[in-house]
């Protein structure tokens, strides 16, 4: 009896969450539908387009060799701040996948030529050795050089969908560098 009214409960829980969040989803929707389809046609310029597949490519190249450490660092703290790499790029990756897809951009899949010759490497080592190249490589020049692609970006952003992606990602990126250098192993 207990468990039947505990299934109850949740289940009226539930049904109250999901009646709120489609109320949201709805809140925050264009009311016409032809403003909503002319934002999703807009062609991106160039330099947007390059913006939205650059923050794609950083994301999946954090996220790869995040997973990596994931397996084979030696110390909890680049575990954990792996972790923190998987989580945050892959949760600012599905952010970027959405407005590319808003405006048709195809996006790259996988990590790029440089980022799998380091993965590469990253496999052949172990141990302090793996965590200190992880956290050169992966934490401190990859931060570096999408932080300043980035802020190179975003000033010349027109869209204003592409500019709120760079302006969430910069904060992140830049806080994901500074600890990244405060492990300097």
């Amino acid at each position: 009896m207990q468990k039947s009214k505990t299934l109850k409960g949740l289940l009226t829980v539930s049904v109250v969450a999901a009646m709120f969040s489609t109320a949201a989803v709805q809140a925050q929707t264009p009311t016409s539908g032809a403003a909503s389809q002319t934002a999703a046609n807009t062609k991106l310029s160039s330099g947007d387009e390059k913006a939205v597949k650059d923050m794609a490519q950083a994301d999946i190249n954090e996220v790869a060799a995040g997973k990596i450490a994931l397996s084979k660092a030696k110390s909890s703290e680049v575990k954990a701040f792996a972790q923190q790499m998987v989580d945050d790029h892959g949760g600012a990756l599905t952010k970027v996948q959405t407005v590319a897809e808003q405006k048709g951009v195809t996006l790259p899949t996988e990590p790029d030529a440089k980022h799998k010759a380091m993965a590469a490497k990253l496999e052949k080592v172990s141990g302090a050795a793996f965590d200190k190249m992880y956290m050169e490589n992966a934490g401190t020049k990859d931060h570096k050089m999408v932080l300043s692609k980035l802020e190179s970006d975003a000033k010349k952003i027109k869209d204003p969908d592409v500019k709120a992606l760079a302006d969430a990602h910069t904060p992140v990126v830049e806080q994901h560098l500074k600890a990244a250098q405060k492990m300097a192993m």
